[in-house]
């Protein structure tokens, strides 16, 4: 008698097999791999256009925000005020951006074989965590440069912060990466999004120049509090403002559960429509 592998779909309303993404831990380390060697092929500086980005960035938001604007920076050189929260952006935008696409980019081998398809998002954000690794390098000799060197021990947030950042990002980019494989205009809606998005996120301007009532709205954004939350711990600010970093984080997690939620939900339909 032949045996049979019968798939059925996840029963409840929250479901994600920890031991089954692990047992294709493999896999996610190709899909990674793949991305990275994909993405610097054929370039000429490489790896350092993780650098080369924030930096442009950087100096344009300095010239135009803080030098035309008088943006405040609390104290901070506006330009390390800047550059700590574009990389931890910088981060969030690349895995919302590459876990979106990530199912449409991956359509052959998804109607081809079984895996748990959550690999797919996640392994498109973790690819990010290799330029935010070459930026914070840059982030470090720029403390030193401005005499700004805290003490290491301030860093020791840093993976906490990137976790929320990573939960954000993958809700959202799962979310939409389902979304996108129903609906392809969602490709051309996300980078909108994005560029729209970090003028309602604290990287070019601080927390403490919104108006006390409405600073709960830009805890909605997860990014606000994460944000001002790694000047905080990295660069020593001296605010932090509670409120918006608990409702960011809480918002972080809320993004993440509805992601898997309903990516788990539509996963069954991924292989007969994309």
């Amino acid at each position: 008698m032949d045996n049979y592998l019968i798939i059925k779909p996840p029963k409840g309303w929250f479901h994600v097999d920890i031991k089954e993404l692990w047992e294709y831990r493999e896999l996610a380390y190709f899909f990674a791999w793949r991305e990275i060697k994909v993405r610097y092929k054929q370039t000429i500086i490489g790896i350092l256009w993780a650098v080369f980005q924030p930096v442009m960035a950087t100096i344009i938001f300095t010239v135009f925000f803080g030098r035309f604007a008088k943006m405040p920076s609390e104290g901070i050189p506006y330009p390390l005020f800047v550059y700590t929260g574009l990389i931890f952006w910088n981060y969030f935008s690349f895995g919302l951006t590459h876990s979106s696409e990530s199912m449409i980019g991956n359509a052959n081998i998804i109607q081809k074989i079984y895996f748990p398809r959550l690999i797919i998002p996640i392994s498109s954000s973790l690819v990010g965590l290799i330029d935010f690794a070459v930026s914070g390098v840059l982030l470090v000799v720029l403390m030193f440069y401005y005499n700004y060197m805290q003490g290491f021990t301030n860093f020791l947030m840093v993976p906490v912060l990137l976790v929320l950042t990573f939960l954000a990002s993958v809700g959202l980019g799962s979310f939409l990466g389902a979304l996108n494989v129903k609906y392809r205009d969602v490709r051309y809606a996300v980078p909108f999004f994005i560029q729209m998005l970090i003028f309602l996120t604290p990287v070019i301007y601080p927390v403490s120049i919104i108006d006390a009532k409405y600073k709960w709205l830009l805890g909605l954004n997860p990014m606000s509090g994460i944000i001002e939350a790694a000047r905080f711990f990295i660069l020593g600010s001296n605010r932090l403002d509670l409120k918006v970093f608990s409702i960011s984080c809480i918002m972080s997690l809320c993004f993440f559960v509805f992601g898997i939620i309903y990516f788990r939900k539509t996963e069954r339909f991924f292989a007969d429509i994309i």
